[in-house]
């Protein structure tokens, strides 16, 4: 398992794309939480969750951390490096159990920075904004239990979103495609969900929607009006992720490379 490991890690930092891609991560997902914590102001909007409001960029950086997951496993069918991986690590679980350990791993570091760029926006933006301790706003800060956990359910939260890009790469096999489903079911169901169903049916995409369900660990305030629990919604994608990487691991077993 090590070797398998150890390729893996070698066939993913020797081409540019991954490495540009866990920069995208991290730019992409401060940005968009930069941008969103210095638009609100206070008091007009005292009441948000300023940890949530913070971590908003997540919801933006995922799709980089889809992209990288999705080229982990495509980029070898479209150039036939996958009969040479094959070859090398015949045992196609230990294939498969090697990328998801790679991709975890990158995804994990990429977006522990992501994820405290965001918070370190947010801290030094919101108060400007009038998130102050005049108005009982704290300071962020990961002393703050709730804070802690958002922050890393939100490293979390990306790490399963990398997973759950694998298992569909590795059903799918073609790199568009796979982005194609993975963005679908990310980002246009709720949408549709928000646009064309009524309350109970968006209450329900709310619980058991990949996205939908997984940010609710970013919640601190108000937690008995979401949908879910921050955990539960969390370990919702984990099953999503679960699922669909076993749904993978079938393919790879019964189709030919």
């Amino acid at each position: 398992m090590s070797r398998a490991i150890h390729a893996e890690w070698t066939k993913l930092r020797t081409i540019p794309a991954p490495g540009w891609l866990l920069l995208a991560v991290v730019a992409m997902t401060v940005g968009a939480s930069a941008l969103a914590t210095g638009v609100v102001k206070c008091p007009a909007s005292c009441g948000d969750d300023t940890t949530k409001l913070s971590l908003t960029g997540v919801m933006l950086g995922q799709a980089a951390v889809a992209a990288l997951a999705v080229l982990a496993v495509t980029a070898e069918y479209s150039t036939g490096m996958i009969l040479i991986s094959l070859a090398a690590t015949p045992r196609r679980t230990v294939l498969l159990s090697a990328k998801a350990v790679v991709v975890t791993g990158v995804v994990l570091a990429a977006g522990a920075v992501a994820v405290l760029g965001s918070l370190l926006a947010g801290r030094m933006l919101l108060p400007g904004n009038g998130f102050t301790t005049a108005h009982d706003v704290l300071a962020l800060s990961l002393f703050h239990g709730p804070t802690l956990r958002a922050a890393g359910g939100s490293v979390l939260y990306l790490a399963l979103i990398g997973l759950f890009s694998l298992g569909v790469a590795t059903a799918v096999r073609d790199p568009a495609a796979a982005i194609a489903v993975v963005l679908g079911i990310l980002y246009v169901i709720p949408i549709i969900g928000d646009v064309a169903l009524n309350a109970t049916w968006q209450h329900r995409i709310e619980r058991w929607t990949p996205m939908d369900a997984g940010l609710a660990i970013q919640g601190t305030k108000n937690l008995a009006q979401q949908a879910i629990g921050p955990w539960s919604g969390l370990g919702v994608l984990g099953l999503w992720a679960l699922a669909v990487l076993l749904a993978g691991w079938l393919v790879l077993r019964l189709r030919d490379a």
